[in-house]
C-alpha cells in the first residue's frame, strides 16, 4: 500500500497556502477598506412596489462588479457605503419582482426610490452551475433545473428536498422517511456514489459512504435560497463523481437575507396503516421546527444562525416476498430456503445435503437419532445420508423489532462574514447534522444516533474563490438490522447446532415415514426414501416439522429474553456486534480563478482543488483497522468561452486533470454551444466526458453481510482472500445447485458439476468513463410559454459493477465453531461445499465490465403563464438502457422507462391565498441491487397544498399533503411502504413579501 501523506502536514501546507492567498488577493485586488473612505460613495433610498407603492422588504441592493451589498429593511429601506468613486451601477432584485439596474454618478445620494414590477415573464431564472459563471437559464449550454425561492416555499411535499424528484429528469429513492436519494439519466441506487451534491460548495457526502445523504446534513427551508440540478456528465468542471448529475443548494447569505424567521409544521402519517403487517397502529405525529436569524453590522460584518428538527415515526418495510423463491423444491408450499426482503436472520443458506456427507457431522447426528427411536446407528446413518441436496435458512424476525424507526433529525449551524474590502469577503461557516433514520444499502442498516459537521472558510471576490473545508461524520450506535436478528436467533441456538438439529428432524421424520410405508419395518430402502422425497406434500410436511422442532426455544418478540438478546447485538461492534464504529472524514481545498478584469477576448476561468478521505471505520467497514487508510485526490481544470456572430453563437471548451493515488490520471474534456435561433430562442449541442474513481468503498470496503463478504476491488484484498482459488461465479453455483436439486441419479449429480464456471483471474478495479453527447432547446414563446427539450445518449467504458464467486472451503464442524477457511482443492467430494453459501466463502467484488455500456434518454417540459397568474407545467421523462445486462454483473440501471410530471398552480389567486397540486406517476420498471431483486410497480402520486398569508403578523399558513390518495407504494425494491403525510404549518418571515 502506498506511503500516506501525514494529516498534519496536509493541514499545515493548506493553511499556508492560503494565508498566502489571502494576502494576495488583499494586494492585487483592493487597498484596505480604511484607505477608501475619503473617496466612498453613500447611498440610501427607499424600494416600493411600482402598481400599490407599499415599500417591499428583503430587496437584495447589490453593486455591481462587487462584493458590497444590503438588502431592505421591514419599510423598505436601505444604506450603503461603496469604497469606490462614482459612476456604479446598482443592481435590485428579489425573487417575484423584475431587477431594476440604477446608475449613480454622484458621491452621496439620498432618498432614492426604486420602484419593482411583478415578474410576468417565464425565463429570467439566473443559473451559476452550468458554466460556474452567473448566465441566464435560457442560455445555459447543457441542461438544467433550477428551484427558487418561490418554488422552495410552494412546494406541496413535506419538504423542498422531497419536491425535487418533480424535475426533469429526476429520479429519487426513499430509504426513510427523512432520507432520500436523488439520481439522473438511469443506473439508480439507494446509495447514488454517481451525483455529487453540494450545499453553499461544500461536498454533502458522508465519507465512508461517498455518496450524498439526502439532507440529512443540509439546510432548512428557511435557509434555502435556490437549488440548481444539473443531469449528465459535469466531471470536467467538478471532477469526480460529478458523472449522472450534480445538485447545487445555496443557502441565504446574511447580508441579502437578514431578520428572524421561524417554521412549526405538524403532520401526520400512517394513516389506514396495517399493524398486523408489521405497520404502526393508527396514524402517528410528525414534528417539525425551523428557526432562522441573520443580522448585518456596519455594513461590513454579518452573520447567521440556524436550528430545526424533526421528528417521525418512520416508514417500515414490509415486504415479504421471498428473495431465494428459486431455491423452492417442486410442488412445496413452504419454501425451507426461505428469504423475506424485511425479514432479518434469515439470511444466508445451508443445504442440508451437506450434513449427509460422510464426516463426524453425519455420524453425530445419525447417534442423536438412533438415542431418541432406538434404530440402531447403522440404519439412522442411511436416512440422514440421505438427506436432500435443500438449502435451508433460519426463521427471520420482521424489520419492525429490529429497526429504529423512531426516525428524527436535528441540524444547526451558522456564519459569520467580514468584507474586508469592497472585493473581498472572507467567511467561516459551520454545519452540525445528527438524527435517526435507515438506509437501504447491501442489507437494511439503521442510522441511530449518528451525526455530521462540516467546517468552512472561504474567501471570495468578483472574480475569485478560495475555499477549504473538512467533513466529519461519527456512526454514532448505527448498526446492520440483519446481523442483529442472525445474533438473537443464534442467542438461543447456534446456527450450526440449529441447523444440525434441522437435519436430524428431516432425517428422523423421513426414517418413521419409511417405517410406516414398510409396515413399521425402519430399515433403509432406496426405493422407499426416493418415493418420500419425489413426494412435495411428504417433503412440505418433513420441513415444517424439522423448522419446528430447530425453532424450539426461539427467542419471541416482545420479551424480556427478546430484548436482552437485542441490546446485547448492538453492545458491540462488527465483527462481534452489529454496530459500526466509523469515524471517518475528508478534507477538501479548492479554489477559482477568473480572468475577466485581465483577459477581454475570451471569457478564461481556472481552478484547482485537493482531497484527502480519511477512512477511520476500525476495520468495521473497511480494512483500516491497522490506524486508518488515506487517500489523496488532487485536480484542477481551465475553461474558456467565447461569443461569435454578433452574440448569436456562443462556444465553450473546458479540460480537466484529476489524479486519485490508487488510480491513473484522468483527462476530462468539454465542449459547448449554444445557437440564438431568435430572441429567447436557443438550441445547445455539447459532448461532455467525466469519469468516477472507485468510491471509497469500491476500493478498501471488507465487510461481512452474513450472506457473502463484500470486497473493495483492490489487488491487496483479492489476495488476502484468494478469491481466485479453487472458485466460481456464483451464478454458475446457482446453476448447478439447480441441477443438483431436479438430480434424480447419481449420474445426474456428476453432470450438474458442467454447469460450473471457474473464476480464476481478478482484474483490479478502475476508473470508470462517460461520454455524453446532448443536444436540445429551450425557447420562450410570446413571453408566456417557456418549452425545453433535451436528448442524451450515453457511453461507458470500464463500466464498475460488482460480481460474486464463490469458493470451495471447509467452514462446517460439528461443533458449532466456524474455523479460519481451508480452500480445498475442487473433486467430487468437495464439489458439494458450494451448495452452502455465506461470508466465509462467497464474495461479492467491485470490478469493471469489459463491454461498453450504453443508455439513452430524452426530456420534454413546458411552464406556461395562464391568466390571473395561474401556472401549469409539465415535463416527460424517458430512460433507456441499450446495453443487455451481463451474466454476474449488478448494473443497477433501475430507472422507469417513462415518467410524468404535471402541476397547477397560483401563489397569488388573491392577496393572501395560494395554492399549487401536483401529479406524479412512472410506470412500472424492474429493480436490480445487492439488496434485493424485484419489480418496482407503477406509482401514481398526488400532491396538494394551499397557502394563507397573513401579513399583519407577517406570517403565512400552509395546508397540504403529500400522496393525498394515501395510495401505498414504495419507490425501490426492498425500501420501505410510503403512505401520504397531511400537513399543516405556519411561517413567521420579518421580511415576508
Amino acid at each position: 500500500m502506498k506511503e500516506k501523506i501525514a494529516v498534519s502536514k496536509i493541514l499545515f501546507f493548506f493553511l499556508i497556502a492560503l494565508l498566502t492567498s489571502f494576502v494576495t488577493i488583499q494586494s492585487l485586488f483592493a487597498s484596505p477598506y480604511v484607505q477608501q473612505n475619503s473617496n466612498q460613495v453613500t447611498i440610501s433610498g427607499t424600494v416600493v412596489d411600482a402598481d400599490t407603492g407599499d415599500p417591499l422588504a428583503g430587496v437584495n441592493i447589490v453593486v455591481e462588479g462587487t462584493m458590497v451589498g444590503v438588502a431592505t429593511n421591514a419599510q423598505g429601506q436601505f444604506s450603503l457605503n461603496v469604497g469606490s468613486e462614482p459612476p456604479i451601477t446598482l443592481i435590485a432584485s428579489i425573487i417575484g419582482y423584475t431587477t431594476q439596474e440604477i446608475v449613480i454618478d454622484e458621491q452621496n445620494v439620498s432618498g432614492l426610490e426604486i420602484e419593482l414590477s411583478e415578474e410576468t415573464i417565464l425565463g429570467n431564472d439566473v443559473v451559476v452551475s452550468a458554466s460556474r459563471v452567473e448566465q441566464s437559464i435560457l442560455e445555459a449550454p447543457v441542461s438544467i433545473e433550477k428551484m427558487d425561492i418561490i418554488s422552495v416555499n410552494q412546494t406541496a411535499s413535506p419538504t423542498y428536498y422531497q419536491a425535487l424528484k418533480n424535475l426533469k429528469g429526476v429520479d429519487m429513492t426513499t430509504s426513510s422517511i427523512n432520507f432520500q436519494i436523488i439520481n439522473a439519466r438511469g443506473f439508480n441506487s439507494t446509495g447514488n456514489t454517481r451525483m455529487v451534491q453540494l450545499t453553499d460548495g461544500m461536498d454533502t457526502q458522508a465519507p465512508a459512504l461517498n455518496f450524498p445523504i439526502g439532507n440529512l446534513n443540509g439546510p432548512s427551508v428557511l435557509d434555502v435560497e435556490s437549488v440548481e440540478f444539473i443531469p449528465g456528465a459535469s466531471s470536467a468542471l467538478y471532477g469526480p463523481n460529478a458523472f449522472n448529475g450534480i445538485l447545487l443548494v445555496n443557502s441565504k447569505n446574511p447580508y441579502r437575507y437578514p431578520g428572524l424567521s421561524v417554521n412549526v409544521k405538524t403532520s401526520v402519517n400512517h394513516l389506514n396503516s396495517r399493524p398486523s403487517v408489521g405497520e404502526p397502529d393508527g396514524a402517528q405525529p410528525m414534528y417539525d421546527f425551523a428557526a432562522r436569524y441573520a443580522k448585518v453590522i456596519n455594513d461590513r460584518f454579518a452573520f447567521k444562525v440556524n436550528f430545526s428538527y424533526s421528528q417521525a415515526q418512520d416508514w417500515v418495510g414490509i415486504n415479504y416476498s421471498d428473495k431465494n423463491a428459486s431455491l423452492a423444491p417442486s410442488g412445496v408450499s413452504n419454501n425451507p430456503a426461505y428469504d423475506g426482503v424485511h425479514l432479518y436472520g434469515d439470511d444466508g443458506s445451508f443445504n442440508l445435503g451437506l450434513l449427509g456427507l460422510p464426516s463426524e457431522n453425519r455420524t453425530a447426528i445419525a447417534q442423536q437419532i438412533s438415542s431418541q427411536t432406538g434404530v440402531p446407528a447403522s440404519i439412522t446413518e442411511q436416512y440422514v445420508g440421505a438427506l436432500p441436496a435443500q438449502p435451508v435458512t433460519r426463521t427471520g424476525y420482521r424489520e419492525e423489532f429490529l429497526v429504529d424507526h423512531d426516525a428524527n433529525n436535528m441540524k444547526f449551524g451558522g456564519s459569520v462574514h467580514y468584507r474586508f474590502t469592497d472585493n473581498l469577503e472572507g467567511s467561516y461557516t459551520a454545519n452540525y447534522g445528527a438524527g435517526t433514520s435507515v438506509y437501504s444499502g447491501a442489507q437494511r442498516y439503521s442510522l441511530k444516533d449518528f451525526y455530521i459537521h462540516q467546517h468552512k472558510l472561504q474567501f471570495e471576490g468578483d472574480n475569485f474563490m478560495i475555499r477549504g473545508y473538512g467533513t466529519f461524520e461519527n456512526s454514532g450506535d448505527s448498526y446492520i438490522a440483519d446481523f442483529v436478528g442472525f445474533s438473537i436467533n443464534d442467542e438461543y441456538r447456534s446456527t450450526n447446532q440449529w441447523f444440525g438439529t434441522y437435519g436430524g428432524a428431516f432425517a428422523g421424520g423421513l426414517m418413521q415415514l419409511a417405517a410406516e410405508a414398510q409396515g413399521g419395518n425402519p430399515t433403509f430402502n432406496p426405493a422407499t426414501v426416493n418415493a418420500i422425497l419425489n413426494n412435495p406434500e411428504a417433503v412440505n410436511g418433513l420441513h415444517q416439522n424439522a423448522r419446528n422442532t430447530a425453532d424450539i426455544g426461539r427467542i419471541q418478540p416482545g420479551t424480556d429474553a427478546f430484548q436482552a438478546a437485542y441490546d446485547n447485538a448492538i453492545s458491540d461492534v462488527v465483527p462481534n456486534g452489529a454496530r459500526f464504529d466509523d469515524q471517518s472524514r475528508f478534507l477538501h481545498a479548492e479554489g477559482l480563478y477568473n480572468f475577466k478584469n485581465e483577459i477581454s477576448f475570451v471569457d478564461l476561468q481556472v481552478g484547482l482543488s485537493f482531497r484527502q478521505y480519511q477512512l477511520r471505520s476500525n476495520g468495521t467497514i473497511f480494512d483500516d483497522e491497522n490506524g486508518g487508510v488515506d487517500i489523496n485526490e488532487y485536480g484542477g481544470f481551465m475553461q474558456a468561452s467565447k461569443s461569435l456572430l454578433e452574440d448569436r453563437l456562443r462556444l465553450t471548451g473546458s479540460i480537466r486533470y484529476d489524479k486519485n493515488e490508487n488510480f491513473d490520471g484522468q483527462f476530462n474534456p468539454r465542449i459547448s454551444s449554444v445557437i440564438k435561433v431568435a430572441e429567447n430562442q436557443n438550441l445547445r449541442a455539447s459532448y461532455q466526458t467525466g469519469f468516477r474513481n472507485p468510491t471509497t468503498q469500491g476500493q478498501y470496503i471488507d465487510l461481512n453481510v452474513l450472506t457473502a463478504r463484500l470486497l473493495g476491488g483492490l489487488p491487496y484484498l483479492a489476495e488476502k482472500y484468494r478469491v481466485t482459488e479453487s472458485a466460481f461465479t456464483l451464478e454458475s453455483v446457482e446453476r448447478f445447485t439447480d441441477a443438483i436439486l431436479q438430480a434424480e441419479t447419481p449420474q445426474d449429480q456428476a453432470a450438474a458439476a458442467g454447469q460450473l464456471r471457474p473464476y480464476q483471474e481478478f482484474d483490479p478495479v478502475k476508473p470508470e468513463q462517460i461520454q455524453s453527447f446532448e443536444i436540445g432547446y429551450k425557447g420562450l414563446l410570446g413571453n408566456k410559454l417557456l418549452l425545453d427539450a433535451a436528448y442524451y445518449y450515453n457511453i461507458y467504458d470500464d463500466f464498475i459493477a460488482q460480481f460474486r464467486v464463490r469458493q470451495i472451503n471447509s467452514d462446517f464442524n460439528q461443533d458449532g465453531m466456524i474455523q479460519p477457511n481451508e480452500i480445498l482443492n475442487p473433486s467430487p467430494e468437495t464439489l458439494p461445499l458450494l451448495l452452502n453459501g455465506n461470508a466465509l466463502n462467497t464474495f461479492q467484488l467491485y470490478t469493471n465490465v469489459a463491454e461498453t455500456v450504453k443508455s439513452q434518454g430524452a426530456v420534454f417540459g413546458f411552464e406556461y403563464s395562464l391568466p390571473s397568474n395561474f401556472k401549469l407545467s409539465a415535463n416527460y421523462n424517458w430512460n433507456k438502457l441499450i446495453t443487455d445486462q451481463d451474466e454476474g454483473f449488478i448494473f443497477d440501471f433501475n430507472t422507469p422507462e417513462h415518467k410524468v410530471n404535471l402541476s397547477l398552480g397560483n401563489r397569488r389567486l388573491t392577496d393572501q391565498l395560494g395554492f399549487n397540486v401536483t401529479f406524479r406517476w412512472q410506470e412500472e420498471f424492474d429493480w436490480t441491487s445487492s439488496f434485493a431483486n424485484g419489480t418496482v410497480p407503477s406509482v401514481s402520486t398526488l400532491d396538494a397544498q394551499f397557502t394563507y398569508r397573513v401579513p399583519s403578523i407577517k406570517s403565512m399558513v400552509k395546508v397540504g399533503g403529500s400522496n393525498i390518495t394515501n395510495n401505498r407504494h414504495f419507490l425501490n425494491y426492498g425500501g420501505p411502504n410510503l403512505g401520504a403525510i397531511y400537513y399543516v404549518s405556519l411561517t413567521f418571515d420579518q421580511f415576508l413579501n
